[in-house]
Order: C-alpha cells, then sequence, then structure tokens
C-alpha cells in the first residue's frame, strides 16, 4: 500500500477555526521555507473565509497573499476551499464569473482547487470543476458530511461515483463537526473505494475528540491523504496535530516519511504567533463532546452561544440546540457547512425565540424553495408554502439556480470599476464582497494591518482611573471602524463614532408613542422597504434587519402613516422602537 499523504491546515482552516482567521501574511511567510521542505501533498492555504478576512480586518490584498504564498512555497501544491458556485461570496454566481474566478486563483498560485457545495447538488459544483481542469490543477471534489437517517454510506458512495463522472481528480469527505467516528469511517472509505478509483482525503475537525482515531482507520480503509495541521495550530475545533499522526504511523506501512524534528521547528513558530492573536481564541480548545448529541459544527456553536448572549436569551442554548435537529429535518436534511449551518441555526433560535417559524428568514425561505440547490431530502411540505408566500415566489426552483443568473461579469465589472476596482482580482473582489471591497480599495495604500494592533487601546489623555473616579476613555475597533468608548464612574457608558462610522442609534425610547414598532432582535438596520410618511397597513414589511447574519423584516404594527427612528447602519438593541405609525 503507498504511505499516507498530508495536507497541512495551518495556512487556513486552523486559524480559522481558532483565532477567527486573522492571522495575517506577515506571520505565515516567515514559517514558508520549513513548511516547503517538508514533503506535504499540499498546503490549504486559501479560500474559505480568509478572503474574506482579508478585506474586511487585515487590510491585505487575498490575491497579493496568493501570490506571495506561491513563491514561498515553490516546490508545494497550494489548496483552495471553494464554494462551488458560491465560490468565495454568499450567493450564488453567473457561470461567467465563476469560470474567470477559477482561472485568476489558477494563475495567481492555487494547485489543488477543494470544491464543496453546502447543499452536496452535484449541479452547484459542476461548473467550477470543470473550469478548474480547464485550467490543469488538480480537482478535488468534497463531499460535506452529516449524520441523518437520510446520509448512509451508499448515498455518499454513490455521491462520490458523480463526483468521478465529472473529472474529479480526488474525492474529500469534509467533517466540519467532528462526527466521523473511525468505524464508521472505516465502512464509508470502503464503501466509496468500492464505486471510485481516484485518491480519497479525509478532512475531519477535533471538536468531539475522535480525529486521530478516525484518520487512523481511514487509512487502514484505503485513504490516501489526511488532512493535520502542525501541533501549536491543533486541537478544540481545529484539527489532528501533524506530527501526532505522523508518528501515530511511524515504522507502518502507512508511513509518511514526514520528519518530525523539522516539523517541531515549525510548530515553534506558530506557537509564538498564536499569542498575537490571544483575543480570538475560540473557547472551545478542548473536546466538545455535546456535538456529538447536536452534530453541531463547534464553530457554529460558540457563533450560537455569541448570538443568543446578544439576544439577551443566553439561557436558551439548550432549547436551540435541540430545534436544530427539527430545522435540519424540515429543510432536507441539509448538511451544516457554510452557509447552511448558519441559516438554519439563525432559523432554529428565531423559533426557539418567537415561535416555530413565525418568522423565516430571507435565507432560509431562499434554502427551502431550492434557490441554493436540491436539498438531500424533501423540505417540509408546510415551511416552503408559507416561505414562498413570504417571499412572492411563484414556485419552487427545480432547475440548477445558476441557470437563472445571465452572465454578469461585464456588468461587475463596471460597478466595480466605479468602486475602484484596478484590475480583473479587483473585479473580483468586489463581486465577493460588494459592500465591503469599495472601503478595502480607498484603504489599501495604509498597507495590511500588524498583528500587533490588535489590542484595545486607551484613547489619548483618557486613561481610566477607578480610584479617583476619573471617566475610563477608550478606542475600540469594531469590524474596521473605531469607537470611542467613555465608561463613567456609576458604570454607564458611552460609544461614538470615532471616524465616522454609522450614528448611534437615536433615543428612540422617549419620543415612540402607543404605535411603535420594535425590532424583533438585535441588529443592523440593513434597509427601509418604505419610503418615510409612506401609507402601510398592518403586517407590511417596512424594515430590513440584518441579524445573526441573516436578513429578517419588521412588519409594521398598525396602519397608517410611517415613521422611522433609525436610519440603515444603524445596530439596535431587541425591543429597541425603530418606527412609529400614525
Amino acid at each position: 500500500m503507498a504511505k499516507i499523504k498530508i495536507t497541512d491546515l495551518v495556512l487556513r482552516d486552523a486559524h480559522q477555526s481558532l483565532i477567527a482567521t486573522r492571522m495575517t501574511t506577515a506571520d505565515m511567510l516567515p514559517s514558508c521555507a520549513n513548511l516547503d521542505k517538508i514533503g506535504f501533498w499540499a498546503l490549504e492555504a486559501w479560500g474559505g473565509a480568509t478572503f474574506d478576512s482579508c478585506i474586511r480586518f487585515l487590510n491585505e490584498d487575498p490575491w497579493e497573499r496568493l501570490r506571495k504564498l506561491k513563491t514561498a512555497l515553490p516546490s508545494t501544491p497550494i489548496m483552495m476551499l471553494l464554494r462551488g458556485q458560491n465560490l468565495l461570496g454568499y450567493r450564488h454566481y453567473a457561470d461567467d464569473v465563476v469560470d474567470k474566478f477559477v482561472d485568476a486563483a489558477a494563475k495567481n498560485g492555487v494547485g489543488v482547487f477543494r470544491i464543496f457545495d453546502a447543499c452536496n447538488d452535484p449541479r452547484n459544483l459542476q461548473r467550477a470543476a470543470g473550469a478548474a481542469k480547464k485550467t490543469g490543477k488538480h480537482v478535488q471534489m468534497a463531499i460535506s458530511y452529516a449524520t441523518t437517517p437520510y446520509h448512509t454510506k451508499e448515498v455518499y458512495a454513490d455521491l462520490a461515483q458523480k463526483y468521478a463522472e465529472f473529472g474529479a481528480d480526488s474525492i474529500c469527505i469534509k467533517d466540519m463537526s467532528g462526527l466521523l467516528k473511525p468505524y464508521e469511517t472505516y465502512e464509508l472509505v470502503k464503501a466509496i473505494k468500492s464505486k471510485v478509483n481516484i485518491p480519497i482525503e479525509i478532512h475531519s475537525h477535533a471538536t468531539t475528540g475522535l480525529s486521530v482515531a478516525t484518520l487512523v482507520k481511514a487509512a487502514e480503509a484505503g485513504a490516501e491523504i489526511l488532512d493535520t495541521t502542525i501541533s501549536s495550530m491543533a486541537m478544540g475545533t481545529s484539527h489532528s496535530p501533524t506530527e501526532t499522526v505522523v508518528e501515530a504511523f511511524r515504522g507502518t506501512e502507512y508511513d509518511t516519511s514526514l520528519d518530525t524534528v523539522k516539523l517541531l521547528e515549525i510548530a515553534a513558530h506558530f506557537r509564538d504567533v498564536r499569542k498575537k492573536y490571544a483575543k480570538f481564541e475560540s473557547s472551545f480548545l478542548g473536546a466538545d463532546t455535546r456535538i456529538l448529541v447536536s452534530q453541531v459544527p463547534g464553530g457554529m456553536l460558540s457563533n450560537l452561544e455569541s448570538q443568543l448572549k446578544e439576544q439577551g436569551a443566553s439561557d436558551k442554548i439548550d432549547a436551540v440546540l435541540k430545534e436544530i435537529a427539527v430545522v435540519q429535518k424540515d429543510c432536507g436534511y441539509i448538511p451544516l457547512v457554510t452557509p447552511t449551518s448558519q441559516i438554519v441555526g439563525t432559523q432554529a433560535v428565531f423559533n426557539v425565540l418567537f415561535g416555530r417559524y413565525s418568522k423565516i428568514t430571507a435565507e432560509t425561505a431562499d434554502l427551502v424553495t431550492g434557490r441554493y440547490g436540491a436539498t438531500p431530502a424533501e423540505v417540509n411540505a408546510d415551511l416552503r408554502k408559507k416561505a414562498l408566500e413570504q417571499m412572492k415566489y411563484s414556485e419552487a426552483l427545480s432547475c440548477r439556480p445558476a441557470d437563472k443568473i445571465p452572465n454578469e461579469f461585464d456588468k461587475i465589472t463596471e460597478e466595480a470599476k466605479k468602486a475602484g476596482a484596478k484590475n480583473d482580482e479587483d473585479t473580483l473582489t468586489y463581486a465577493m464582497f460588494p459592500k465591503v471591497a469599495p472601503e478595502f480599495f480607498k484603504n489599501r495604500d495604509k498597507g495590511p494591518l500588524d498583528s500587533g494592533s490588535f489590542a484595545v487601546k486607551p484613547a489619548a489623555g483618557g486613561a481610566a482611573s477607578a480610584a479617583g473616579g476619573q471617566a475610563g476613555a477608550y478606542v475600540v475597533n469594531v469590524n474596521g471602524s473605531d469607537y470611542h468608548v467613555s465608561v463613567r464612574p456609576e458604570g454607564t457608558m458611552a460609544i461614538t463614532p470615532a471616524t465616522g462610522g454609522a450614528s448611534a442609534a437615536p433615543q428612540a425610547a422617549a419620543s415612540a408613542g402607543e404605535n411603535a414598532v420594535s425590532a424583533p432582535v438585535a441588529g443592523t438596520i440593513l434597509k427601509l422597504a418604505v419610503s418615510e410618511g409612506a401609507k402601510v397597513a398592518s403586517g407590511d414589511t417596512i424594515i430590513i434587519i440584518e441579524s445573526m447574519k441573516m436578513e429578517l423584516e419588521i412588519k409594521s404594527t398598525a396602519s397608517g402613516n410611517v415613521h422611522f427612528l433609525v436610519a440603515p447602519g444603524t445596530a439596535v438593541s431587541a425591543q429597541q422602537p425603530v418606527a412609529q405609525i400614525g
């Protein structure tokens, strides 16, 4: 049997899982010469959330990161994680955009395309896979792993066979929650091997504590490639330690031939680097065995706890975890991976807070009406009917969603130029994140942030003095915007934008009258659905709020003329008045 090959994830999934994808290119480059000498099958270093994080938080050009890493890693293929027809954004793109993006990624340094779809809908992968094949790079098609009554090893094996027919060079079993169990993995790999004759790679997070044993049994069943990460960025919601797996196979027929002493040198570098990002550390650093029952990805679980705290409902976490299973089933046993994990999780929160499906997010409605693709199993018919009515859709989609999207690259190019794009890579950046890219283009010349700048810093002349009763004044950076925060002796807090950010919410509570409309949840006002002063009826949608990364409609509670108490971009708290009717 061939020796086991290793893909190390330290440059992408490890820091995405542990420190909110904040690692800068400057902190990666010093390790690259050593990483390149090890003999990894590939280094995952691009895609996933790294593209978003580069422009949103780090003021880095993600394309420049890719080029620098390729130069620094001449002997090791760079792997990227690509969300099929979604690419790296949160919607489906037209085929011409998919073609352009994949071609640009290949030209700038990607050597292995790992392509997946949250629905495991082959139609959503075919175009990206075809585009990647044209570049001559390695095409790996991934199966999003879930444990439901629908998902059997036979279903997964048939899916792998379909991917092989599309021209996949290898198959990845992508286990984002750490749900793969050792002996079930053995049977799953055997089932897939009975249908395809291409390499299988195993990607299993360490969140539940099962991953090392799972990788061993996968190798015994015939999997050729395993995903690990250097030990100082391993475990918790990350992955199995590379050194541990290397040593586990030492002297066996699965020996990786990798040098543990050299791996330890790399581990030392990232151990020091990790300290810089302490404020972003995940709280899940051990084994979270709740996931074995809830089946919720570790990152999703921590996110849910944060979201519930924001909504003043921290005590509802157990109820939400139970509700997730209901929503997942109603949504056709959808695998829980970006973006479906966020869609299902947020809908479960709303169900617990307001009653089951009394408030349906726009994304849930799109999911159950085919706008994300075909779900693995049938969705709940009543939920689909309610979603169609809410979104005013005439019918659910049965075709590939992208078939409804005309070519759009030329149109996006014109928009991107107005926003400051200088080339095709900039246009693709704008296509992925049109709300974030213009600000990045404007600030790009300032250069990337230094990882030492992440600390909260006292404002000039405003050092806190609790003993003397003096107000504490700080500048806090939130999502790239600076805010002055003053903490007064009596414990009250005032927050104002420091650099032209969105205005603080007005003191609406005092001015709101009997027919006030309140925000059902904490979030950000995305847009006003009607004009100021417009006449509305009870039940009409008047505001779209973004909460927990999902869109939710706020409806009028009475008939009359609407007067808004908030503007788009305003952050609001739950039950804060946002409009007055009459």
